[in-house]
């Protein structure tokens, strides 16, 4: 079944900053933290529009109850999703979410720089960090986006994996805040595989992905190391891997 809905807008105190980059919280010292401007940027517009008209010629699909948890609104979601499904973010965003702002923590380095210009025209806004070097800062920042309202993007084994290791930032951000984990599944019809350390997923254009989704409570966070286990085992179940 194909659905799509759209999520009310959020009104938190505080407008999202104009600049996707410049979100509040602790950020890496501002030399650090690599841009990208003026005919750069221009370069990445058509990759911008292709990305776009890619995602809306894939064909979710998606169950009733799954429809209810991806427009769930009433409180900012911690959207969790393994590195090598990153490809549907700015889809789920805009079919489902594009009433509320979101932010996604990159890397402070030149390769983040450019990840952060090409989310720019996906509508996605971007925290600056690094879960390796800066994880403390990184964690400061994404839990006051959570508190000002607005939905955070993780990608738990990212940005250089091992693949579908499920490392605790995700879970220490909800903890802090008290917010729900929406736990983000595609399973693809039809899709290229790169040779990368994760195996990126790139679905073929007009292919069918198969939507899952749950929503993990505040509640079932208590105990970190058991919500840990249990958070890859949910991901990993409703993100099937085809035999190779």
């Amino acid at each position: 079944m194909a659905a799509r809905g759209r999520c009310r807008r959020n009104h938190p105190l505080n407008p999202p900053p104009a600049n996707p980059s410049d979100a509040p919280g602790t950020q890496p010292p501002p030399n650090l933290v690599h841009k990208i401007s003026g005919w750069r940027r221009v370069l990445l517009w058509p990759a911008g529009m292709l990305l776009h008209l890619w995602g809306m010629t894939l064909r979710f699909d998606v169950r009733p109850e799954d429809l209810k948890n991806y427009l769930e609104c009433r409180v900012p979601l911690s959207i969790v999703l393994w590195h090598n499904r990153l490809f549907l973010a700015s889809e789920i965003h805009r079919r489902y979410r594009r009433g509320r702002s979101v932010y996604a923590l990159v890397s402070a380095s030149q390769d983040g720089a450019w990840l952060t210009a090409f989310f720019s025209y996906a509508g996605l806004r971007t925290v600056r960090g690094s879960s390796s070097r800066m994880g403390r800062e990184a964690a400061s920042a994404l839990i006051e986006m959570l508190r000002a309202g607005y939905d955070v993007g993780i990608t738990p084994d990212g940005p250089r994996g091992p693949c579908y290791d499920f490392k605790p930032g995700g879970v220490i951000v909800a903890r802090r805040t008290g917010s729900p984990i929406l736990l983000i599944g595609g399973e693809f019809m039809s899709a290229w595989r790169l040779r990368s350390w994760d195996r990126f997923y790139v679905p073929r254009p007009f292919s069918r992905v198969r939507m899952r989704c749950e929503l993990i409570t505040a509640d079932q966070l208590a105990d970190r190391d058991a919500a840990l286990v249990q958070l890859r085992e949910r991901l990993l179940a409703i993100n099937p891997d085809p035999q190779d």
